[in-house]
């Protein structure tokens, strides 16, 4: 969609450039959103692709993804096509999320080559399936803020609700740090619609850490991330009783499921991902 109201498009190269971002001013990375409706409000847009971030960054406190991290680079991270280390999923099995979640999002591998990480993680839509791989590996946001000021932000806090997050005007989302106790996790992941090519209707991503602890994400089924921490891989009563707990207000409810609908089928999953898990626990 042409958006007829912007004025000016600045290519950020360096930190200081990002000033100008808020009120008319936004962020332009990928732009699948951005130019998918009209954005009336906006006259300028800052660029941010040109400040020339890698997609990933290996330390020796994990792995750290650039909001500019494409959908396909993220996705080929799993198979360490873009991480250059042939036997990164052997290394870090917990990267098998990566593509797992890039596949639950309704979008064509056209799309994947030009959406972004940070792109799907500040949307914070419910079904944003990047946003809950990286909230299921207890991702950590790196916020850029005016000024020069840095915050650093659980992605289990980062989003409010619907297409609502954390984000502060003039702050810009950095990078999302995946500690290496996630990246050596064991994953599950579940995943339903109620049409084969639809919106998830419910997205259930379970990890079990090196220590036995184990962490089951809810997303799609629920208007934010809802993440259950357990000491270890819980039983099918377990699984039960937390999900019966799920505050009733937080199951979504739109033309793709209605709330118990959503409530019952992520209860299935769930159990399926912790059974998974159990399995993977005794090889």
């Amino acid at each position: 969609m042409d958006l007829d109201t912007i004025r000016e498009v600045v290519l950020a190269r360096e930190r200081a450039d990002l000033g100008a971002i808020g009120d008319s001013c936004a962020v332009l990375a990928g732009g699948t959103f951005l130019f998918s409706e009209p954005q009336n409000h906006l006259d300028r847009l800052v660029d941010i692709t040109a400040l020339g971030w890698p997609a990933f960054t290996a330390g020796t406190d994990g792995l750290e993804i650039a909001a500019t991290c494409t959908l396909a680079e993220f996705a080929g991270a799993a198979s360490g096509r873009e991480l250059g280390a042939p036997v990164l999923r052997e290394e870090w099995p917990g990267t098998r999320l990566f593509a797992q979640g890039c596949r639950a999002l309704l979008a064509s591998h056209k799309i994947w080559r030009t959406a972004t990480v940070g792109g799907n993680v500040c949307l914070s839509l419910p079904a944003g399936a990047v946003l809950a791989a990286l909230t299921a590996l207890d991702g950590v946001a790196l916020v850029w803020g005016p000024e020069g000021v840095d915050r650093r932000i659980p992605l289990r806090e980062f989003v409010l609700g619907p297409g609502l997050n954390v984000l502060l005007p003039g702050e810009v989302l950095r990078s999302i740090t995946v500690p290496t106790s996630s990246l050596l996790a064991h994953t599950s992941f579940r995943k339903v619609a109620l049409a084969p090519l639809g919106r998830s209707g419910s997205v259930v991503m379970g990890r079990r850490d090196p220590d036995g602890r184990c962490v089951v994400t809810i997303t799609a089924a629920t208007d934010r991330p809802v993440v259950l921490d357990f000491g270890a891989v819980p039983s099918d009563p377990e699984i039960d009783a937390v999900v019966a707990e799920i505050d009733p207000l937080l199951w979504f409810d739109d033309p793709h499921g209605t709330p118990d609908w959503r409530r019952h089928v992520t209860g299935v999953l769930a159990r399926a991902v912790a059974a998974e898990l159990r399995g993977l626990e005794r090889l």
